[in-house]
């Protein structure tokens, strides 16, 4: 992994809503719906569509499209590789 992409990462984990959003994940199966995740953080819509969006950029989560409403599921290999990256440094 480049470390462009594990600054990337990083700045996405520097947040305690998005570490919310992957802990939730991590215990629920990896995944969860968008309408769970105003249940996970107490945020405004557009405020959880930010967190999301840094967290599918970093490549942490991937959406999938389920009829009107979006499936997020993390991207175990990335983080595996992320994991590693900070290892070696």
């Amino acid at each position: 992994m480049e470390l462009k992409q594990v600054e990337k990462i990083a700045k996405a984990l520097g947040d305690i809503n998005r570490l919310k959003i992957l802990q939730y994940m991590h215990q629920h199966d990896g995944r969860v719906e968008c309408m769970e995740l105003g249940n996970i953080i107490n945020l405004a819509q557009p405020s959880i569509s930010h967190h999301i969006k840094k967290l599918t950029e970093a490549g942490l989560i991937e959406p999938q499209k389920d009829g009107r409403y979006y499936l997020y599921t993390l991207n175990q290999t990335t983080w595996q590789e992320y994991v590693q990256a900070i290892q070696t440094l």
